[in-house]
């Protein structure tokens, strides 16, 4: 089935009641929005951190759960490890950072007595639903991987994979980012684009095309006025950055120039990481809870 819209993530999740442990849980905006998970039944919480604050958090905004156990920790070093203790002891199915460094909790994740840490890499993906795009969007790596080599731009390939398969997306159309549609060899974002398509050339799920410049990889009027053919051209499902800073900018300039609504996940874990922004609004940190459910949910029935 394909699914075309954050909404249709939402409503998947629903009712699933996941166990969700989260580190260092003394932050409004994670509590409201673990709030309204709770409303519609996607989740329970194993909320590490300081009881008191949290409880404190609670009170000031109204906020009461049915479903949460608090458990008070000394620092977010040992919220993180206890969050990751959790899954490992399948006390959970997901991990969401609270307010604490992302560096804290993926020290926890990669904890080698923990087992949690998948074959390859970790990389982080978000999910955009942009009004004048007729999909969702993936754009990776905007959140880990900062100067990914050719064989890291695999794994986030790969990693990216593992969520189109959940989406529906039969193959997964990749857009290998670049600022030309021609190899310069003088442009290692170019020559990467073409080596990861000869690579990926013949795989039955992921077909990868590449150098594309952002707007001939979303816009079939852009390709077709420069005369550029291919089968994802106007069509991408997923966006593969050069660089981090080049997802950073491109995710913001979607969530603030495009109003657009987002969902984030780390792959290559062995459970999801739910890991969003300070700056990201509740509801999108609701999606967020929603994709990491349905991602937990789909592996489960395999």
């Amino acid at each position: 089935m394909l699914i075309t819209s954050l909404k249709e993530v939402l409503s998947l999740a629903k009712n699933q009641k996941q166990c969700i442990a989260v580190a260092s849980a003394e932050d409004k905006d994670v509590l409201v929005s673990l709030s309204e998970a709770e409303r519609h039944g996607m989740a329970t919480f194993l909320l590490f951190g300081n009881a008191l604050k949290i409880k404190e958090v609670m009170e000031e905004n109204n906020l009461t759960f049915r479903h949460a156990e608090i458990i008070h920790v000394q620092s977010p070093e040992e919220a993180a490890y206890e969050a990751a203790k959790a899954v490992s002891e399948n006390r959970a199915q997901m991990i969401m950072k609270g307010l604490l460094d992302t560096k804290v909790l993926l020290k926890a994740v990669l904890h080698k007595d923990l087992g949690l840490r998948g074959p390859g890499l970790l990389s982080h993906v978000m999910v955009y639903e942009v009004k004048n795009y007729p999909k969702l969007l993936l754009l990776t790596d905007g959140g880990m991987v900062m100067k990914p080599s050719l064989k890291d731009k695999e794994a986030i390939i790969d990693n990216a994979y593992t969520l189109g398969k959940i989406l529906g997306l039969a193959p997964m159309k990749v857009a290998a980012l670049s600022a030309v549609e021609k190899v310069n060899p003088h442009l290692e974002s170019s020559t990467d684009a073409a080596a990861l398509k000869e690579t990926y050339k013949g795989h039955p799920g992921i077909l990868v095309e590449g150098p594309l410049s952002f707007d001939i990889a979303i816009s079939k009027a852009s390709a077709e006025h420069k005369g550029v053919t291919g089968d994802v051209v106007g069509d991408a499902d997923v966006l593969l950055v050069p660089t981090l800073e080049a997802g950073n900018f491109l995710g913001k300039s979607f969530t603030y120039m495009a109003d657009a609504d987002s969902a984030g996940v780390i792959l290559g874990a062995k459970c999801p990481v739910i890991l969003t922004s300070r700056s990201d609004s509740s509801e999108a940190k609701l999606n967020s809870i929603a994709l990491a459910v349905l991602m937990t949910i789909t592996e489960g029935e395999k």
